[in-house]
C-alpha cells in the first residue's frame, strides 16, 4: 500500500476526529448522529496513522509531497 496522504491532510483529519470526540464527550452529540460521526472519526484517525486513504487511491489523488 503506497502512502498517499500529506502532513497537512493528516493534521486536518486528526483535528476533525478530535473535534468529533470532544463533541461526543461534551454531550453535544448523541444517538445515531454520535454513532455515525464516531465511526467517521475512527476512520479519519486510522487513515491518518497509516498515511493511506483508500478513497484517494480509487480516485487517483495523492496529497503527499516529495520528501514527506
Amino acid at each position: 500500500m503506497k502512502q498517499n496522504m500529506g502532513k497537512q491532510d493528516k493534521l486536518i483529519r486528526l483535528a476533525v476526529a478530535a473535534l468529533i470526540g470532544a463533541l461526543y464527550f461534551g454531550h453535544v452529540i448523541s444517538g445515531t448522529l454520535a454513532i455515525v460521526l464516531g465511526i467517521l472519526a475512527i476512520i479519519f484517525a486510522a487513515t491518518s496513522f497509516i498515511n493511506f486513504c483508500p478513497i484517494y487511491a480509487a480516485l487517483g489523488i495523492n496529497t503527499k509531497k516529495k520528501g514527506e
